[in-house]
């Protein structure tokens, strides 16, 4: 007798109420979805707002009591009924707003602007990412809309070319067509960690003026300016002139002297090559002018009026407590030229380095606009730029005062350096970014000899590369020597805890050597602080390190803080500790203080006190207990937090 093959159960309906749930639980990632679907050409204002739309009404209109249950799509990935049928409402209706208008054709709900929701006077767009996320955006805008449906299936909702081929097909992809949109998003690189990048976030989301001058010839934008005028003209009747502070200050629009040279490609500052060798400063003030579109004037103002009124379309980022405003005279133009297939124009008014980039073709549509604050600063943090990003890879332009460049991996303390060539100009060669790397299999850093010393630097994901050092928080020394580099090895891992956070050095300081009990060799505690630009919101975190087998592998994080000044000149002392386990199965209770503690106790889970600036209690697993310690002078301190 023939086996009786068996039949897959029908999927049970979906209830109104689940799919609402579904919504409100995932509306971000829906959101997402819709908003990376939907055809660029929209302008990233109208995405976002068409995202939202789509989402909010990918519910049925109906609901009560007496509602049929809405049949669930059939679905292989484990995804809840209610969220496969809302994601797939979603995705249907952001591929019916690709398709083109046709005059004779009854337009589609979605192939019209949202009704809801809606802003006035602003534009809307996510917060800006990185070159990564920007070229990725472009690559995805070449695609048709099923094959961008493909690409976030894939990469967003983690699902299997025949599941993406069978959700396709449910949002009204024919069949045929489901399998040239998956042949065409294999043509893009699967950089599926960019999806969940805030540049494609249209939840953050950063506020502009619409065209302003445009506003005001509609007839709504007059009344209202006549409306001011008569209330103006009533202020101006009042005593004195007016009303507060603003009375001499000239119109919003009045065309400012000062702004009018900031904007003028020949007022910009040019440094000669040779003026660094002479001058009593040495910092960006001395840069010399470089690069091959120097004298492009074109490039230069266009990269001006962009920094002095960025666009709806250009991407703006800013360091931590760096202001993104035009600048109040004309900057010094230290870098125009082409790199990587883009016109990079570098600029500093004293305050700030922006860095504008286009496509090399004079296209400034996707253009992008860098701010990193940099006052104050010397030779050492002076000494390179970032100038362009590529495929995980960076470029730097380095100070006319470095003599050689080298690439070193912080993971291999003994594998020494390897050259890196630079230009004429002195754009290097394309370094692997550790910034930006999904994993931290090794650390490339980029060490830079003049005839001082030689200092390593390394991406933490903005304008201007960190100064490592090491040593006593009063006393930091550029990295040299086996002990540093081998202390480096240990905790270059931890670095991305500061990535974007607009530092200007990171310090590590070896502050205490600790024999561990029973026996098991003996332990390091290290205290990293990163210093900002800005002054503020320096990060400080205790490292407890045991003896490894594998070379190079990270400490465990005792401790973390922001904003304290301890591990730091102002105040360089640090106590920290750890629950560790030996070799016997043995809980203890560790801890370790800088050199300026006389005795360290513990209270609360566990009980113990110990004169000197180590200890070691044994404790259960899972205890908690408060540390504090004495100084040499008498005074209470508790642990770094």
């Amino acid at each position: 007798m023939p086996t009786k093959q068996a039949v897959p159960a029908a999927p049970s309906p979906v209830d109104v109420e689940q799919a609402e749930a579904a919504l409100v639980e995932h509306y971000p990632r829906l959101v997402r979805l819709a908003y990376l679907v939907l055809p660029p050409s929209l302008g990233r204002n109208r995405r976002v707002l068409t995202a939202h739309s789509l989402a909010q009404r990918s519910l049925p209109r109906k609901r009560g009591a007496g509602t049929e249950a809405i049949p669930a799509p059939r679905r292989a990935d484990g995804a809840d009924p209610g969220y496969a049928f809302v994601r797939g409402q979603v995705l249907k209706a952001a591929l019916d707003a690709g398709i083109p208008l046709v005059r004779k054709a009854w337009p589609k709900r979605a192939q019209l602007p949202p009704l809801l929701p809606q802003v006035w006077g602003l534009r809307l767009f996510p917060r800006s990412g990185g070159a990564d996320e920007l070229a990725l955006d472009q690559r995805l805008s070449t695609l048709s809309g099923p094959a961008r449906a493909a690409y976030v299936l894939r990469g967003l909702e983690k699902l299997g070319d025949a599941e993406v081929r069978r959700v396709l097909a449910e949002a009204g992809v024919a069949d045929g067509d489901t399998h040239s949109a998956l042949a065409m998003a294999d043509g893009v690189l699967p950089q599926y960690e960019l999806l969940n990048s805030p540049e494609f976030d249209p939840c953050s989301l950063q506020a502009r003026p619409t065209d302003l001058m445009r506003r005001r010839q509609h007839g709504r934008a007059a009344l209202v300016a006549g409306a001011a005028v008569l209330v103006c003209g009533a202020l101006l009747t009042l005593p004195g002139g007016g009303w507060g502070p603003d009375g001499a200050a000239a119109p919003p629009y009045a065309q400012n002297p000062a702004a009018q040279q900031a904007m003028n490609p020949q007022k910009l500052t040019r440094i000669a090559p040779t003026a660094w060798k002479t001058s009593s400063r040495t910092d960006f003030s001395v840069w010399p002018t470089r690069g091959d579109r120097a004298t492009d004037a074109g490039l230069l103002r266009r990269a001006l009026a962009v920094w002095a009124r960025p666009g709806s379309s250009v991407q703006v980022s800013a360091t931590p407590g760096t202001a993104s405003g035009p600048a109040m005279g004309p900057p010094q133009l230290l870098f125009a030229g082409t790199v990587d297939q883009a016109a990079v124009v570098l600029l500093y008014d004293g305050l700030r380095v922006v860095r504008y980039a286009e496509a090399d073709n004079g296209d400034s549509a996707g253009a992008a606009l860098d701010f990193a604050r940099v006052d104050g600063a010397d030779a050492a943090s002076a000494n390179a730029l970032v100038v362009g990003r590529t495929d995980g890879n960076v470029r730097y332009l380095t100070a006319p005062w470095v003599e050689e460049a080298a690439v070193r991996d912080l993971l291999d303390p003994t594998g020494g350096t390897h050259p890196l060539r630079r230009t004429k100009d002195g754009v290097t060669d394309p370094v692997p970014s550790p910034a930006q790397a999904g994993s931290c299999t090794s650390w490339e850093a980029l060490e830079l000899r003049d005839e001082v010393s030689d200092r390593l630097m390394t991406d933490l994901g903005e304008l201007t590369p960190a100064r490592l050092t090491s040593g006593s928080p009063k006393a930091p020394h550029d990295v040299n020597g086996p002990a540093d580099l081998a202390g480096w090895a240990r905790t270059a891992c931890l670095l991305p805890g500061v990535r974007s956070h607009g530092v200007r050095s990171v310090n590590s300081w070896n502050y205490a050597h600790q024999q561990l009990p029973e026996d098991n060799g003996s332990a390091d505690w290290v205290c990293t602080r990163a210093e900002t630009w800005r002054g503020t919101g320096s990060r400080a975190l205790a490292q407890f390190q045991p003896p490894s087998e594998k070379a190079g592998a990270p400490g465990a994080i005792a401790a973390r803080s922001e904003g304290t000044p301890a591990c730091g000149a102002r105040s360089p002392r640090v106590l920290a500790g750890v629950l560790w386990k030996s070799r016997g199965g043995q809980w203890y209770v560790l801890a370790a203080g800088s050199t300026q503690f006389a005795s360290l106790a513990t209270t609360g889970g566990v009980e113990g006190a110990d004169s000197g600036r180590y200890l070691a209690v044994r404790a259960k697993q899972g205890a908690q207990a408060e540390l504090h310690g004495r100084l040499t002078d008498g005074t209470r301190v508790g642990a770094l937090r």
